[in-house]
């Protein structure tokens, strides 16, 4: 519980910090640094603009690093305009309607994302999980929402329709 109380308590000041010259979503991640590859797949899937938009959104936001632990030439696949569709519906997978805080995360079982499908959430030993992904910072405030950043690429289940580039992507 110990562990509990510093990740929900650890970015308080990065939050504060943040809320002082909130941005939007795209804006905040961009600025960041550390997410040029999820800025690359939001541009390429036309999700930019309506992840500028009033919201709010939660996102489960993957770094580049988290991106670079897919198999070899997954996102260049992704990126490619035949696999727009597939590309769209596993970004959408780490959009959450509504401003979720993680003081709310941590109480949820499961939560709605916008491409319809629920990632799951546990919290064991004081770490916060969405599907496989942990959760590594908290609370980054936005204009319109708020940003977790995620140690890896959460993928949606699998349908008959994201056959294509889905054997390089799980």
């Amino acid at each position: 519980m110990r562990r509990l109380s510093s990740w929900l308590c650890g970015f308080v000041l990065l939050a504060a910090a943040t809320t002082a010259s909130a941005k939007d979503i795209v804006d905040t991640a961009v600025s960041a640094g550390s997410f040029k590859t999820l800025a690359a797949a939001l541009t390429t899937a036309e999700l930019v603009e309506p992840l500028k938009s009033k919201g709010p959104f939660t996102v489960f936001a993957p770094t580049d690093e988290a991106f670079a632990k897919l198999p070899k030439g997954t996102v260049e696949e992704l990126l490619k305009p035949e696999n727009r569709d597939q590309l769209v519906a596993i970004l959408k997978y780490h959009v959450v309607e509504g401003k979720v805080p993680a003081s709310k995360v941590v109480s949820l079982h499961d939560a709605k994302t916008l491409n319809g499908e629920s990632v799951k959430i546990t919290v064991k030993d004081g770490n916060v999980k969405v599907d496989d992904a942990e959760v590594v910072k908290t609370d980054i405030m936005c204009d319109n929402g708020i940003i977790h950043v995620i140690d890896a690429v959460i993928l949606p289940p699998k349908k008959t329709s994201q056959r294509p580039a889905a054997s390089s992507v799980r």
